[in-house]
């Protein structure tokens, strides 16, 4: 009895040595695994951080010309506020862009916004410029090489000069703000990025059937995908009244739907979802050197993710027609330089939804005065005070449904 116990006792101490040594040998394989995991991951990661990277251009020429210019250019008076210029390019070089029509050669700024993020990143405003608004264009390198001469014309005439820098020079003298960087995206980009957050849905009161557009919608609440988003920001003439004014209004409720997709939660806590998306938003993307990296991008838009979505505003510059032409426009004022100022000086911008009409000006300054003084006997009178309310710009944000 006792020597089974002992020979059971051995074979116990046996047994457990026995497991020890396959716990070491299970835990060094499985290190081994997951340091192998780790490092393909790393692999991976490194490979798709690269990929989304490379997808981006640097505009290495509009920042050397834009340094040549420097010493002209507005100072920016907000540490940590940011003005990036967004410039929508209806260029047809390439297999997918060939279809919208034949290159000729010359680039054309389609749709430009100033995008104002606040400091601190409480708020986002956008401010549409219109495409036939009468500036002065500053002479432009053109591309080429040669040197245009400074004109008054239209302002899409200056990315057709002198690509984004004759266009960023040229919004910096019309508003006095800087830019701090830019964006060019071309209509292949567009597309993907609906495409990759599965469409976007709007609201149209009315069916759209436009061959030009390549566009056929029912009324109602409809999901576009790339191809038809594209033609129902582009299409003019067969929606509404035809007008430009239309037209920048329909892009700005399609931003503010498209944010609100690219914001849910099923888009950017999803890897599956969020790595087409981020490929589609690099993808046909030029931008100043210091943008054209996901870091560069993570650090300009890290904060964005908490703007309230009431807070994520768009607009269009007040302008009304030019005087010597109906059909383009020019500044209204003393509404511009209101809302150029806010942007200058950081203070916050107050929308009001759309209506009829080219623009609103802002709200005139509430004239009513203390009357204190003057209903009171004595040698002692209050002074006057005059409230004045901050200026209403039309526009929208992102919070609205485009339905109501």
């Amino acid at each position: 009895m006792g020597y089974r116990v002992g020979r059971g006792s051995g074979a116990s101490v046996d047994g457990r040595g026995l497991l020890r040594r396959r716990r070491r040998r299970w835990v060094r394989v499985t290190a081994f695994g997951v340091t192998a995991l780790l490092v393909a991951a790393g692999g991976v990661g490194w490979a798709v951080y690269a990929k989304l990277s490379g997808n981006i251009t640097p505009d290495e020429a509009a920042a050397a010309e834009l340094r040549r210019y420097d010493q002209e250019r507005p100072t920016s008076l907000v540490k940590d506020a940011r003005n990036i210029l967004l410039i929508g390019s209806d260029s047809r070089e390439g297999s997918d862009n060939a279809r919208y029509g034949r290159d000729s050669g010359t680039e054309r700024s389609d749709t430009t916004i100033l995008l104002h993020l606040s400091a601190g990143r409480s708020s986002a405003t956008a401010v549409s410029l219109p495409r036939d608004l009468m500036v002065d264009l500053p002479g432009c390198r053109r591309p080429d090489g040669s040197r245009s001469a400074p004109r008054f014309a239209m302002f899409n005439q200056a990315f057709q000069l002198g690509g984004s820098a004759c266009t960023i020079r040229t919004v910096e003298k019309l508003t006095d703000i800087r830019v701090d960087h830019h964006v060019v995206v071309d209509f292949h980009g567009f597309k993907k990025m609906v495409d990759a957050v599965d469409g976007v849905e709007v609201c149209l009161r009315e069916p759209i059937d436009d061959r030009a557009a390549k566009l056929r919608l029912p009324a109602g609440r409809v999901t576009l995908n790339g191809e038809q988003a594209l033609g129902y920001v582009r299409a003019r003439k067969s929606l509404g009244d035809g007008s430009d004014t239309e037209r920048m209004e329909r892009q700005q409720r399609f931003l503010g739907a498209l944010v609100n997709k690219v914001r849910s939660n099923d888009v950017l806590l999803n890897p599956a979802k969020l790595y087409p998306v981020l490929d589609a938003a690099t993808s046909s993307l030029t931008t100043d050197p210091d943008l054209a990296s996901l870091r560069g991008l993570y650090e300009l838009v890290r904060g964005l993710r908490d703007i309230p979505m009431e807070q994520v505003q768009f607009l269009t510059v007040p302008r009304e027609s030019y005087a010597y032409d109906a059909n383009r426009d020019q500044l209204a004022e003393p509404a511009a330089d209101r809302l150029f100022e806010r942007l200058r000086t950081d203070t916050p911008v107050v929308v009001e939804g759309n209506g009829p009409g080219r623009h609103a000006p802002a709200r005139a300054a509430d004239s009513r005065a203390g009357s204190y003084g003057d209903s009171h006997p004595g040698p002692f009178r209050a002074p006057a005070v005059t409230v004045s309310p901050p200026p209403t710009f039309r526009g929208n944000t992102a919070a609205e449904d485009t339905c109501e």
